[in-house]
C-alpha cells in the first residue's frame, strides 16, 4: 500500500553524483515551478483547502511550503559558497505552514516566488565547479551537509510535494 506521506518514496541519496546526475538534478529543480503550477491549475479555493492526506497539510499549505523551504535551501547554498562551513538555522516547517500567509493566502504569490527563486538558484547551480559541490554547511541536527547532497534533497523535495497534489487530484477525480 502506498504511504500518502511519501508518494514518490522517501529521499534516498545517490551513492555517487556524476556531472550527468548533477545536471539531471538541476533540471528537476529548474522544472519544479512549472510542475507545481500545472499541478494546481484550475483548482478551486475550496479544493486548495483540502488536506492531501488525513492529518496533512492542505494543498495551499503545500504550495506555500515549497518557496519557504527552497528559499532556505538557496540561502544555505549561498552561505556555504561564501563562508567556511557555516552553521545554518533550521526552521519549524509545521509552524510556518500554520501562519496566515501559508494557511489561507492566495497561492499565486508563492507560485511566482518559486518561479523567480528557481531562476536565480538554477543560474547559480549551473555554474558551480566540481570543488564547490563538496562545500558544506553544518545543520544543528544533521551535521555536515554538502551542497551535492543538498541538491539531491531538493530535486527530490519538489517532486515529492507536487506528487502530494497530483495524487490527491487523482484520488478525488479533480
Amino acid at each position: 500500500m502506498d504511504d500518502p506521506r511519501y508518494p514518490i518514496g522517501r529521499f534516498s541519496a545517490p551513492e555517487t553524483c556524476t556531472p550527468a546526475l548533477r545536471a539531471e538534478l538541476i533540471a528537476r529543480i529548474d522544472e519544479a515551478p512549472r510542475h507545481l503550477r500545472e499541478a494546481v491549475r484550475r483548482l478551486s479555493a475550496e479544493q486548495l483547502q483540502t488536506p492531501y492526506r488525513e492529518g496533512g497539510w492542505t494543498l495551499a499549505q503545500v504550495v506555500h511550503h515549497l518557496p519557504d523551504s527552497h528559499l532556505n535551501a538557496y540561502v544555505r547554498f549561498r552561505l556555504a559558497l561564501t563562508e567556511d562551513e557555516p552553521v545554518i538555522k533550521p526552521y519549524d516547517e509545521a509552524r510556518w505552514a500554520d501562519l496566515h500567509d501559508a494557511a489561507s493566502a492566495d497561492i499565486e504569490a508563492s507560485l511566482v516566488l518559486l518561479e523567480g527563486l528557481h531562476q536565480r538558484w538554477v543560474s547559480l547551480l549551473r555554474r558551480l565547479t566540481p570543488e564547490q559541490w563538496t562545500l558544506a554547511f553544518r545543520h544543528p541536527e544533521h551535521g555536515r551537509v554538502t551542497l551535492e547532497r543538498t541538491l539531491a534533497i531538493y530535486a527530490w523535495h519538489g517532486r515529492h510535494h507536487v506528487a502530494h497534489i497530483t495524487r490527491l487530484r487523482q484520488r478525488m477525480g479533480w
